[in-house]
Formats: structure tokens, C-alpha cells, sequence
């Protein structure tokens, strides 16, 4: 589920940003926003030794809302 979550964020993504406007850029921040914490959220947990499934469950669940938030 978590793939095709993750495809259908980035199909509706392309479509924001192919639209272009004020909500694109909104949207070019917010991805490059995402990707930063992203990185740094899963290297401290790395380092903490967390369990890879865990990491991959917190990441679900900025997809799963990125979702809804793009589905409106």
C-alpha cells in the first residue's frame, strides 16, 4: 500500500507543479521542506539505532498526509 501511496503523491504533485501559479511554488517549497527533515529525522533515528520499520512507518505517515492534503 505504501508504494502505491507514494505514486500517487508524486503523479499529484507533477500535476500541482505542471499547473504552475503561486500554489507550485508553494508546493516546489513544501517537497524541498519535506526532503530536508526527512534526511535529518531519519539519520537521528538511524543513529539511535532504531529499526528500519519504524523509520519506514513515520515516513508512511508524512505520505499518507501528503496524500489526503493533495486529494482535496
Amino acid at each position: 500500500m505504501y508504494s502505491t501511496e507514494s505514486s500517487c503523491v508524486i503523479l499529484l504533485r507533477a500535476i500541482k507543479l505542471s499547473m504552475g501559479g503561486p500554489a507550485a511554488v508553494d508546493e516546489a517549497c513544501r517537497i524541498l521542506t519535506e526532503k530536508a527533515v526527512a534526511v535529518g529525522e531519519t539519520s537521528v533515528r538511524a543513529a539511535r539505532g532504531k529499526w528500519p520499520l519504524t523509520m519506514a512507518l513515520a515516513y508512511r505517515k508524512t505520505v499518507r498526509n501528503n496524500l489526503r492534503r493533495l486529494s482535496r
